[in-house]
């Protein structure tokens, strides 16, 4: 009998060849029966309206062949749960924490009722009356000690300029009679302080402790749903114990140990669902491939029917585990050179360099790649001092950087960074026609944790990212347009020219937030700054090697 999960390409693929190695989920180009039977999904999506849905799913695809040797597909979507009735047999989640009976939505009902009473005592009126008259007694209360202490102190004065008059006209015996009356005078002030001062402490204490009874009351409420929070979502753990080819489980709590606690949702992503059904009905995986269907969230840049690798956050720790035994594509990035990439030299003195970067090469060293602008500035001058780096840029970014030689020059260079009086003007192609000549995009920017290195558009707590720009020309496809950024956030330009509240237009070649193409076209084509040594403006310039 047909496992019910398996779905069977609809189209011929006779034709098809099989995949060597297993897709690299995290960089990739999908294999074609991947996109097949992606498209196949895709259709069936599209006569289907999800309703009550916020923002659209990631949708996952893994091409297997069951142990009768048939090829076919698996599907499934991340996150725990679908709005309305599923159009599709998606394979089942890890621990369906959906399940009425379950230990689950059990807790969750604890959680809720706490969280009831929690509210009902926060909305007391009677506690709100009482925090409001503390609020207000604690006000009047500090004004007329304060408004007393300043009486004392003004009477503290008074009796010190009588002290010093005495001393110099009045006889020694009528001067002891008058430090002695100032001396009760002063004695009186502080007793009527003091006496004013508990009056008021013992007012706001009993305000106090009327408003601790609520307030105990919530905070042990609080204490109790942490601690049932707390073992409920260990409970939710021990659930997920994930499959490799070898048919080992690991827990993700073990998975994550090394690097912290396990994220929210670790284990309901597509991938990992699917991978750990194919292990338990004992399917060889051979390729994967994962899509965006539905509107985007405001805040990520997500195009309905596009692939996306798995995410960093969540899936990368599960899925080290999980491919273990299957034969692998190769990392892209670990296959990639730029031994054939040729720095440019425009300017070189004593204290500086301006150089041209070529796109692909890093600014600096990451931990698989060495190769970068950095080592081979550390080979070409041996016996420069400080950092060499003035700034950096992209590894796909083309164009103009500034090299400092010794510790001063690169201060001087960082200085006039921080102080914005450093002007870069960047060129780029992008996918569109622009509807005006110039405009403004202002968009904050955060690192999208369970996606780096991509960035996200985040109005909370995201940093303030502005973009001018200018429209040079352009056809009925694409724009040629210079950006000046007035910040230097990561990935500023590219999120600004995707975003669909930016110019909803990305930059041609950009694999991140739009379209594959020969290289990412984008340049720092534009750079003036202060010379570290004689302050003489220096100003250059490096057209793009790419255009309309």
């Amino acid at each position: 009998m047909q496992n019910s999960y398996f779905i069977n390409f609809k189209s011929d693929i006779s034709n098809y060849e099989l995949p060597n190695k297993f897709t690299f989920p995290f960089s990739y180009e999908p294999h074609p029966l991947t996109e097949l039977a992606a498209n196949e999904l895709q259709e069936i999506l599209r006569t289907v309206k999800i309703k009550n849905e916020i923002s659209g799913k990631m949708y996952g695809i893994l091409v297997v062949q069951n142990k009768a040797g048939q090829l076919g597909y698996l599907v499934s979507f991340s996150g725990q749960e679908y709005a309305g009735k599923a159009p599709v047999n998606f394979v089942p989640p890890i621990y369906n924490r959906m399940e009425m009976e379950g230990f689950y939505k059990k807790g969750e009902e604890e959680l809720v009722k706490i969280n009831r009473k929690i509210k009902m005592l926060e909305e007391d009126q009677n506690f709100n009356s009482l925090m409001q008259e503390l609020k207000k007694q604690t006000k009047i209360s500090n004004l007329e000690l304060k408004s007393e202490q300043e009486k004392k102190q003004a009477a503290k004065a008074i009796r010190k300029e009588k002290r010093e008059e005495g001393m110099v006209n009045l006889s020694p015996s009528a001067f002891d009679k008058l430090d002695e009356q100032l001396r009760k005078e002063s004695i009186a002030k502080d007793l009527v302080y003091k006496k004013f001062y508990k009056e008021w402490k013992k007012k706001i204490a009993s305000i106090q402790s009327k408003v601790a009874v609520y307030e105990s009351q919530i905070q042990q409420l609080k204490k109790e749903r942490k601690q049932k929070s707390n073992k409920l979502q260990k409970q939710i753990f021990d659930q997920y114990q994930f499959l490799n080819v070898y048919g080992k489980r690991k827990g993700v709590e073990e998975i994550f140990e090394p690097i912290g606690y396990p994220p929210s949702g670790a284990g309901d992503c597509a991938l990992p669902k699917l991978l750990q059904y194919a292990f338990l009905q004992e399917y060889k995986p051979l390729a994967m491939g994962e899509f965006w269907w539905g509107k985007a969230p405001k805040s990520e840049l997500r195009k309905e029917g596009r692939f996306y690798p798995a995410c960093s956050g969540k899936c990368k720790p599960i899925l080290g585990h999980m491919l273990k035994g299957l034969k692998l594509e190769d990392d892209p990035l670990l296959q990639y050179t730029a031994e054939d990439k040729v720095i440019e030299t425009l300017y070189e003195d004593e204290q500086i360099a301006v150089i041209v970067k070529p796109a692909g090469l890093l600014s600096i060293p990451s931990k698989e790649i060495k190769d970068s602008v950095l080592i081979r500035m550390q080979n070409k001058y041996p016996k420069a001092t400080g950092p060499l780096l003035a700034h950096r840029l992209d590894k796909l970014t083309s164009g103009i950087m500034l090299i400092s030689k010794d510790l001063e020059s690169h201060k001087f260079l960082q200085k006039q960074f921080m102080d914005k009086t450093i002007h870069k003007r960047y060129c780029a192609l992008l996918e569109g026609k622009l509807k005006q000549k110039e405009g403004e995009v202002n968009l904050p920017l955060a690192v999208d944790e369970d996606n780096r290195p991509m960035q996200k558009v985040d109005f909370e707590k995201g940093r303030k990212a502005l973009t001018k720009w200018n429209l040079i020309s352009q056809n009925k496809e694409k724009s040629m347009v210079t950006f000046i950024p007035v910040s230097g956030r990561t990935h500023q330009l590219r999120v600004h020219s995707a975003h669909p509240e930016g110019l909803d237009a990305p930059i041609v070649g950009d694999t991140l937030y739009g379209n594959k193409s020969e290289r990412l076209m984008l340049h720092a084509e534009y750079i003036q700054f202060r010379h570290p040594k004689n302050q003489e403006i220096m100003r250059f310039e490096n057209k793009a090697p790419f255009g309309l």
